[in-house]
């Protein structure tokens, strides 16, 4: 039911010409969310609406003198109010106005896009881009023929001095179905344009960091060629350092501009259901979004498109230099196994001898106890010569001296190559 449902939320109004329509779209963060609601509900209460879900991201309600609409939207949400337009001049009055003051200016969140639209009747005459451009301040305007000339659409996308840009749509045999559509559309296009543009300043500010990650890589891949080893680990930390720059930019930045780049998409697709017609000596929307608005799209997707080459070079350098420092370890791992080698032969060596001389200093004393023995055994009676003793027993004794040292050294080395 809730996917079945998610296809049918947030439909268009269908309005009666004459109409004027005030729309605000405010940046909310995820703790002003619960403030919203509750701001929509205290207006539904002053005016005796029913207030909406709280679960709801789509509220309409006709509240007598105006209607309202509130949707909330991935990170913004939008306010749009409804009146039927009183006199001839299409801004001469606001929608808002009919909404409290203290209401309007207590919307949690930062504004972003504030808009009037006026529908009017239009006729079946080309409109009188005179006349037009009156309500305009005179600004060079942009507009078109939409829906297969059933409609005409005005605009300068600029700021007025009430803060809040300007719509024209002239009714041409639109139908009311159509004019709700159609001024739908025309507020997304100008919605998703500032929301896209969001992502300019932060590319610019990126860039000129990028510009700086970019030279200082450029001077440590000279120095990694033009230095010797001995510099290397100092080289490897500073690559390090850059690399966890250059990937917190890349954190920081990638929500922005791919926000940025599917609100592009968005307005392009509102652009082309629109189906524009040209009207003569006048730009198209499509036209001045591809003139104004396409280039600084570019800036940031090639912003965006430098971090992520940057992120890779970087990872390049980094894999580089950690190879030759690893090489240069293992050559000194090597001479380091052939030192030990060397000192190990030295301990043989030297074991050897020390084996010698145990031998000799074992001989020695087993000879003397020899000795010992035989002159006990001649002094009892026996005949026992003990210098003949000890004479006969110094072969054997050295015989089987250094055979128990060597099976005990056996032994050892064994138990060793186990372990």
């Amino acid at each position: 039911m809730v996917l079945n449902d998610e296809v049918h939320s947030r439909p268009y109004h269908t309005l009666q010409v004459p109409q004027r329509a005030s729309f605000l779209a405010m940046l909310a963060q995820p703790a002003e969310r619960e403030q919203e609601y509750a701001h929509v509900a205290g207006l539904c209460a002053r005016y005796g609406c029913q207030p909406p879900p709280p679960e709801a991201n789509f509220y309409a309600a006709d509240c007598g003198a105006f209607r309202l609409r509130w949707e909330r939207h991935g990170e913004f949400s939008s306010y749009t109010v409804f009146e039927p337009a009183v006199g001839g001049e299409p801004f001469a009055l606001a929608a808002v106005n009919s909404l409290p003051p203290e209401w309007v200016a207590g919307l949690p969140g930062s504004l972003v896009v504030a808009a009037h639209v006026a529908l009017m009747p239009g006729g079946a005459n080309p409109p009188d881009i005179e006349a037009v451009s009156a309500h305009f301040s005179g600004n060079t305007l942009v507009g078109a023929l939409l829906a297969d000339g059933s409609a005409a659409a005005f605009t300068d996308f600029r700021i007025h001095e009430d803060g809040y840009s300007r719509f024209l749509l002239l009714d041409r045999g639109m139908g009311r179905r159509r004019a709700g559509r159609l001024l739908q559309r025309l507020l997304e296009i100008e919605t998703y344009r500032m929301f896209a543009l969001l992502a300019l300043p932060l590319a610019r500010e990126t860039g000129a960091r990028l510009a700086a990650a970019e030279r200082d890589l450029a001077g440590i891949t000279e120095l990694m060629v033009t230095q010797g080893s001995a510099d290397e680990p100092g080289l490897l930390d500073r690559l390090t350092k850059l690399a966890a720059a250059v990937e917190r930019e890349l954190a920081a930045g990638s929500y922005r501009f791919g926000a940025a780049r599917a609100y592009y998409g968005l307005v392009k697709q509102r652009i082309a259901e629109l189906r524009e017609q040209r009207i003569p000596g006048i730009q198209t929307i499509d036209e001045f979004m591809q003139r104004r608005l396409a280039p600084a799209m570019n800036t940031c997707e090639s912003v965006a498109r430098r971090q992520t080459e940057l992120s890779e070079r970087v990872a390049r350098a980094s894999d580089l230099l950690r190879t030759r420092v690893d090489i240069v370890r293992e050559m000194q791992n090597q001479e380091l196994l052939a030192s030990m080698n060397r000192r190990a032969r030295l301990q043989l060596r030297l074991q050897e001898t020390v084996e010698g001389l145990s031998v000799a200093a074992i001989t020695y004393y087993l000879v003397s106890l020899v000795g010992y023995v035989a002159k006990a055994s001649k002094a009892a009676g026996l005949a026992v010569d003990p210098d003949i003793a000890m004479g006969w027993s110094i072969p054997v004794v050295a015989l089987l001296a250094a055979v128990g040292i060597r099976y005990v050294r056996r032994s050892v080395a064994k138990e060793h190559s186990r372990r």
